[in-house]
């Protein structure tokens, strides 16, 4: 890095590949790249110095980052292998390198903090970097999300040897970090077009935990499948809702409110209030305080953070609140996901009538675990699913939303095209209404927004 002048980044508006751009222009970098389509990601971005196009000639990319001793190339596996500039760097000797590589480099060079799991990572390594950046810890962070206190997905600290890293396992890019410590969430199997069977997936995980230094933990869901390889010297310990070494009594449900007791190895902290008040939020919380404690946060300073929590964009994302009419946006797009996103909402409003519009992400998962999405969404009382969002992926023949539409078991279920949802809104009565899935619904939010609140 010492070469380097520019960076520049091949999908420059994704969640991971955004966070280092931030880092980089923070270092001082010039930073520049590509994206399909323009977000208030790359916007930002834009406003912060990035230098951004939107489409693959070769003459969108900036004369200072045409010099291949000069510039490093840093691109995401959501790439294509075909893409003109990708193809360029490559056939022009530039040093290309995915971002698991770059993060891989700054885990070496500071006390990194390794989030991984199936799902609940995002929510963790968030709430365990405003827990750290709220107290005299501090932390650095690359977040797989949009953090609503700081409206942005990087923290940074001139004084922290600690970094954040949300350890993504697809395409095994978490193998290149090198964690102080570490959490795995849960290892519900995933990205079977990557890893083929769940023993290969649960492979993968094992690899990651024995890349954990000698002086470090593992802290692990207790109940998961994994089985962990870690190396001598390193502490394995558990987290639970209601079980582990750190784990939660005393939960307190009720106006919309979740407080506990968080118990650790050695000492009990009273009356912790959920920032973000659903069930599944009290795992993710107590694997973020029991890092943070680890890493010598107070007790006062783990409460109050908790509390002040707003957690990451389209992770339980409220976007109306009312006593006659809620809103809200989830990313869940995996079964297990769907079902505790479906489960914790029932349980907030378990008087009230729950419709969820479901996004499908990728032929591949929904071929895949068909009959598990019907089973979790099913849970609501009306379903709307959308056609699948392919992101990277050609269609399979016979793969559609209508093999998770056949196996839904409740009385209200329907399939609609994007195009048509805004006039199914208009015409729709909703008092609880959850958007939700990886792909892009969340666009349509405000205009979803306005019409409730009209109706």
């Amino acid at each position: 890095m010492n070469n380097k002048k520019s960076i520049y980044f091949l999908g420059i508006g994704g969640i991971g590949m955004s966070a280092l751009a931030r880092y980089f222009i923070s270092k001082g970098y010039k930073v520049a790249g590509y994206d399909r389509t323009r977000t208030h990601i790359t916007d930002a971005l834009e406003s912060e110095g990035a230098e951004i196009s939107y489409d693959e000639n070769i003459e969108s990319i900036p004369a200072y980052c045409l010099n291949p001793e000069e510039t490093l190339i840093v691109y995401t596996p959501a790439i294509p292998s075909n893409h003109k500039g990708f193809e360029y760097f490559k056939e022009n000797n530039f040093e290309v390198v995915k971002r698991a590589k770059i993060l891989g480099m700054i885990t070496r060079n500071s006390k990194g903090l390794c989030i991984a799991g199936t799902h609940g990572k995002t929510t963790t390594s968030s709430m365990l970097a405003h827990i750290l950046a709220s107290s005299k810890v501090e932390c650095n962070a690359f977040l797989g999300g949009i953090l609503k206190n700081y409206n942005s997905n990087l923290i940074l600290s001139d004084k922290s040897e600690f970094t954040v890293i949300e350890a993504d396992e697809y395409d095994r890019s978490f193998h290149q970090l090198s964690p102080y410590m570490a959490v795995v969430t849960a290892s519900d199997p995933d990205h079977l077009d990557i890893y083929g069977t769940e023993e290969a997936y649960l492979e993968s995980f094992a690899t990651f935990t024995e890349l954990i230094d000698p002086s470090g933990v593992l802290l692990i869901k207790k109940g998961i499948s994994l089985v962990p390889r870690i190396k001598e010297g390193v502490r394995l310990l558990t987290f639970g809702r209601e079980e582990g070494d750190y784990h939660a009594q005393n939960i307190r449900i009720g106006g919309g409110e979740i407080v506990f007791d968080f118990v650790t190895p050695d000492k009990v902290i009273k009356d912790i209030k959920l920032g973000v008040p659903v069930k599944i939020n009290i795992d993710n919380a107590i694997a973020a305080m029991a890092i943070a404690s680890l890493n010598g946060v107070e007790d006062d300073e783990i409460c109050e953070a908790i509390a002040s929590y707003q957690g990451p964009e389209r992770r339980f994302d409220f976007w109306l609140k009312r006593e006659d009419k809620v809103l809200l946006d989830d990313y869940a797009h995996h079964p297990d996901e769907v079902s505790a996103s479906i489960s914790s909402v029932k349980e907030l409003y378990p008087d009230k009538h729950l419709t969820v519009i479901f996004y499908p992400h990728l032929y591949s998962r929904t071929r895949d675990f068909a009959p598990q999405f019907a089973e979790a969404l099913s849970l609501a009382d009306r379903v709307i699913l959308l056609p699948i969002y392919p992101a990277r992926e050609e269609p399979i023949e016979g793969v559609s939303s209508e093999i998770i539409l056949n196996k839904l078991t409740c009385k209200e279920k329907e399939i609609t095209l994007k195009e048509n949802l805004i006039e199914k809104i208009k015409v729709g009565k909703f008092e609880v209404l959850m958007t939700m899935g990886a792909g892009n619904i969340d666009i349509y939010l405000p205009e979803i927004k306005e019409i409730i609140e009209k109706q």
